[in-house]
């Protein structure tokens, strides 16, 4: 790529504007296809799927408005497949491995390459997409229970070529299909993928032959620069620190007692923000690790509520940011540790640590913490899988109260509607409401959760994968913490029980299943 460094070097502000939301259209219009080609309700309803532009050099340029925790990795997939294949015209690569640039499994990514021309040995541009299918495979319907390692949890996939030359390569289609429940929807869900980056590739070539490669990539650049350039100027308002900050996960899910710590030691040094997470517990035995693709994304989430709004999301803010984990951690597990649940729940939680350090730098600037949990739930029977994440409270902030049943941080996915629900699954949704007064009290109040009750119509495995259930999110500045998650089955004919949050039972037709979501932390004394 074009350097955009110099002193000679200084973009025009209405072209770069003009490029950044160009570029930024791209990956909008891709996702557009992708919830319109995509059959799994997980995709077309839920939004559970992520698009972005890398250059040559596999660092962001560009993305469009999705999930955080897909976008803040995403650099990570394309590495690994950089480095695991030789890629040509034509070529698509798929992973979802989360030791070789993946983050979950049932997160499946695809990788396409574009050259400017057909002479060229490597790839001038990388268009990614990633989707969280609704079953990959693995001990339990939904591939979001509790497993002992990734083996466990569904389909391995290494960087290999699902598409060469232009060619489906039927033999990974035939790989993936024989291992996962549903498998012509998730190869439907594939291919909508693929369709959507084969747009992005048009889109982009289309906008180079306009405005000429070698300026696209000048201001792709420039782009970066203008990013890290505001994003450091933030960081000029932070003193230094050290900030310690700490919270626990509930428990991990494998039966092991007691919390698991995270530990964060926050400062501003030689003008980035490093994040060192060491301190935190080793390795679980449950799904809770996250890998540190996934760390990275949590911090780089942080760093960006910091910036004004408008600022283009790219590599320009990853160079603010430097991470420490500790191998063999909780944050940087060593293969096979099983990861479903750090994806969806430990990146919560890094985000509120993060945000409990930021709030010593910056007192009374900052949110309260909000749900602090995707509250994963996975129903699967005879034909049928559906998966969801169940929002909660928003954290009250110093301007006002949070937000009620909305998803927050790491996750930015719609709701399943009622009717797709009940069209396509034996499942009836009994009632679908907020939780009035799970919020905590203070000056703002903390937004509310949800509850939602299912009724099973068919036997079925339900697994929940959720946190906040032993914790509560806390408030700030005096605020009260939010209700904690609440689940329960009730069986024909028995009284109500608890449901585990980490865990996955077989229940029979007219079993019913209510999962109350935390409410936010309040802001300030009352």
């Amino acid at each position: 790529m074009v350097s955009s460094r110099g002193p000679r070097a200084r973009p025009d502000p209405v072209r770069l504007e003009v490029v950044h939301q160009l570029l930024a259209a791209i990956c909008e219009e891709a996702g557009a296809l992708l919830q319109r080609s995509a059959i799994s309700p997980n995709i077309r309803e839920r939004r559970d799927f992520s698009v972005a532009l890398f250059d040559a050099q596999g660092r962001l340029v560009a993305q469009a408005a999705h999930i955080p925790v897909h976008l803040g990795s995403a650099g990570v997939s394309v590495r690994a497949v950089r480095a695991a294949l030789d890629l040509e015209p034509g070529d698509v690569a798929v992973v979802n491995d989360p030791y070789r640039g993946g983050t979950h499994l049932p997160d499946i990514t695809l990788v396409r390459p574009v050259f400017a021309t057909g002479r060229a040995r490597n790839p001038d541009w990388f268009l990614v997409d990633r989707a969280h299918h609704a079953d990959v495979g693995g001990a339990v319907a939904g591939s979001m229970g509790v497993a002992r390692d990734l083996h466990g949890e569904g389909l391995v996939l290494p960087p290999v070529k699902l598409v060469a030359a232009g060619r489906p390569v039927q033999a990974v289609f035939d790989l993936i299909g024989a291992n996962v429940r549903s498998p012509a929807e998730r190869l439907i869900d594939l291919r909508a993928q693929g369709a959507a980056l084969e747009r992005a590739e048009a889109r982009l070539r289309a906008m180079a032959a306009d405005l000429g490669r070698g300026e696209l990539e000048r201001y792709a650049g420039f782009l970066m620069d203008y990013s890290e350039r505001l994003a450091r100027a933030e960081l000029r308002r932070l003193p230094p620190g050290p900030w310690h900050a700490a919270d626990a996960l509930d428990d991990d899910g494998a039966g092991t007692p007691g919390e698991v710590p995270i530990r964060l030691k926050l400062t501003v040094e030689r003008g980035a923000l490093h994040f060192d997470w060491r301190g935190t517990a080793p390795q679980a035995r449950g799904g809770i690790n996250a890998n540190p693709g996934v760390v990275l994304a949590a911090c780089v989430y942080a760093l960006r509520c910091l910036c004004p709004e408008r600022l283009p999301t790219n590599e320009g803010l990853f160079r603010v940011v430097r991470v420490t984990t500790e191998p063999g951690s909780l944050l940087d597990p060593r293969r096979p540790a099983p990861v479903a649940g750090g994806n969806v729940e430990t990146s919560q939680r890094l985000v509120d640590v993060a945000f409990q350090a930021l709030a010593q730098a910056l007192p009374g600037e900052l949110p309260a913490a909000s749900a602090g949990t995707m509250s994963n739930l996975t129903v699967g029977g005879d034909g049928f899988s559906i998966y969801e994440t169940l929002p909660g409270g928003a954290g009250a902030g110093p301007t006002g109260a949070g937000q009620s049943a909305i998803q927050t941080h790491m996750t930015n996915t719609r709701n399943t509607p009622i009717e797709e629900t009940e069209l396509r699954t034996p499942l009836r949704i009994r009632a679908l409401t907020v939780r009035r007064g799970s919020g905590g009290r203070g000056r703002h109040r903390g937004g509310d959760g949800l509850r939602k009750e299912i009724e099973l119509l068919a036997p079925a495995t339900v697994s929940l994968f959720a946190e906040r259930c032993a914790s509560r999110p806390p408030g700030v500045a005096g605020g009260a913490a939010g209700r904690a998650l609440r689940a329960r089955v009730a069986l024909p004919g028995r009284a109500p029980r608890v449901l585990a949050s980490k865990g996955s039972v077989d229940l029979p037709a007219g079993a019913r299943v209510t999962i109350e979501t935390p409410g936010g932390g309040g802001f300030g004394a009352p």
